[in-house]
């Protein structure tokens, strides 16, 4: 029995020994060689591995950007120009500076304007309540209010108001990873430069119904008028599918569509408050001269 026992074990060592060096010359033969380049560009990145560049991971970025030769297409949202500045300077290349951006919620269904006709009682989930119908309210197009974005954001960028019931962008802490935007079933959250000293203008709904249907839905919604793009000197603004839509990137901040929309579909937001001037006040009315006063005519004696 004893020595039954030493055999096995005997056995047992010696496959497992014959196996360990199989193993050894097979990782040697495949072995893959890796540009240590990647180790080095890995270590400027934030670390965030949140996906916003398109890759899994901070990794797989660097490696993207080893093999590309040229960092054209490829950009970290987390780290902005700061950290492609850095991975240029490891990989001895130039890059070019990017506007920053920021997640830009396109609904303005706050519970004021699009009232509430449905009870929903299920998971709260936007992605299960879209799957199940469509929404609280008469707009389909519109935000859901559970927060799935808000449950997306790495970065604490985002939350629900509960007076309106919809969410909220910090800009200073928003990086435009793009989480928010993938987890919106909607697809009201879109990536927008910040625009300068962070003004921008936007349409802020996505409602593809017919003026008279999107209007009982929503108070704010847009209903398609075109107004918007009509006093557009810029040719930023299009209307398709019942709504208009801004294109930041030749928007002039102008504002005139903000004015002209009949629905306050067009928000303006981060640009100084002007204070009306202050009416001309009237002059005070001049005080009239005094009547001279005559002498009296002395009688000659």
């Amino acid at each position: 029995m004893t020595t039954t026992i030493i055999w096995t074990i005997a056995i047992l060592t010696v496959l497992g020994g014959l196996l360990a060096v199989i193993l050894f010359l097979v990782a040697k033969r495949f072995k893959v060689e890796e540009d240590p380049r990647i180790d080095e560009v890995e270590k400027v990145m934030p670390g965030a591995n949140c996906g916003g560049c398109g890759f899994a991971g901070c990794r797989a970025f660097a490696q993207s950007c080893v093999e590309a030769g040229n960092l054209d297409s490829n950009f970290c949202p987390v780290g902005g120009n700061d950290t492609m500045k850095k991975v240029a300077e490891v990989l001895g290349l130039e890059v070019k500076e990017k506007a920053p951006m920021t997640a830009v919620v396109r609904c303005n269904g706050s519970c004021e304007n699009r009232p509430v006709i449905n009870d929903y009682d299920g998971l709260k989930s936007c992605r299960v309540k879209a799957a199940l119908y469509s929404g609280d309210t008469g707009c389909p197009f519109g935000c859901l209010g559970c927060g799935d974005c808000v449950a997306a954001c790495q970065f604490g960028a985002l939350s629900m108001d509960t007076g309106t019931g919809l969410p909220v962008v910090d800009q200073d802490k928003c990086t435009a990873c793009g989480a928010c935007v993938k987890a919106c079933p909607k697809a009201v959250i879109e990536l927008r430069n910040k625009g300068p000293r962070n003004m921008r203008v936007f349409v802020s709904c996505v409602n593809k119904d017919k003026g008279a249907v999107a209007r009982k839905a929503c108070k704010a919604a847009c209903i398609g008028c075109g107004k918007c793009a009509k006093v557009c000197t810029h040719e930023a603004i299009t209307v398709e599918n019942n709504v208009a839509y801004i294109d930041f990137t030749k928007c002039k901040l102008c504002k005139k569509c903000v004015a002209e929309c009949p629905t306050g579909a067009i928000h303006a937001v981060n640009f100084p408050v002007i204070k009306p001037k202050p009416a001309p006040t009237a002059a005070p009315a001049a005080t009239p001269a005094p009547a001279p006063v005559a002498e009296p005519v002395k009688k000659e004696e």
